[in-house]
This record gives C-alpha cells, sequence and structure tokens, in this order.
C-alpha cells in the first residue's frame, strides 16, 4: 500500500512510519521541517519503499496514495505562540489540502 504521512519528520509521524516500514508498506513522507527533523527519518532515506518531500502543507500537492496520515501541525506551544497565523494556516489550509487528496 502507497501511504502518504504528512508531518512525517516530527515526533508522531516518525514512529509512524518506523511501523509502516516495517509492515513493509511504501511511504511517502510530507515535511517542510518547521517542528520536525530529518535525524527523525535518515535510516529511511536510502530505503527504495520510502521517498521524503520537503513541502509546506499549506500549499497543494498531487499525489497518488492509498492512505493519508495527516499529522503536520507546529504542536509545541514554543511553535504556535511565536507563529499562530502559520500554526492556523497550517492546520485549515493543510487538513483542506489533504481532505482535497483523499477525495481524489
Amino acid at each position: 500500500m502507497r501511504i502518504l504521512v504528512t508531518g512525517g519528520a516530527g515526533f508522531i509521524g516518525s514512529h509512524l512510519i518506523d511501523r509502516l516500514m516495517a509492515e513493509g508498506h511504501e511511504v511517502i513522507c510530507l515535511d517542510n521541517f518547521y517542528t520536525g527533523h530529518k535525524r527523525n527519518i535518515l535510516k529511511w532515506l536510502a530505503h527504495p519503499y520510502f521517498e521524503l518531500l520537503r513541502h509546506d502543507i499549506t500549499e497543494p500537492i498531487r499525489l497518488e496514495v492509498d492512505q493519508i496520515y495527516h499529522l503536520a501541525c507546529p504542536a509545541s506551544p514554543v511553535h504556535y505562540q511565536y507563529n499562530p497565523v502559520k500554526t492556523i494556516k497550517t492546520n485549515v489550509m493543510g487538513t483542506l489540502y489533504m481532505l482535497g487528496l483523499a477525495k481524489r
């Protein structure tokens, strides 16, 4: 199965990717690295079933996937207090774009 994980370089997303990869799925990690870290997914970068896309979820993207796990969100109080508009934009626009992608 081809699975998209938004916010895949974050704490929860990277652990979900570990599980999905262990189960043999093809995984696309989408992250803008605002709060996530590449080091969380380093072990998968050379794997043939893993793809990393540096992308801001507030911009539309077209992909063919079977499942979507939408975890993109600056969840740390430090980040969302520093930039509350970006947090709301990420939550609202990101969710709308992922719903549109799921609808296709």
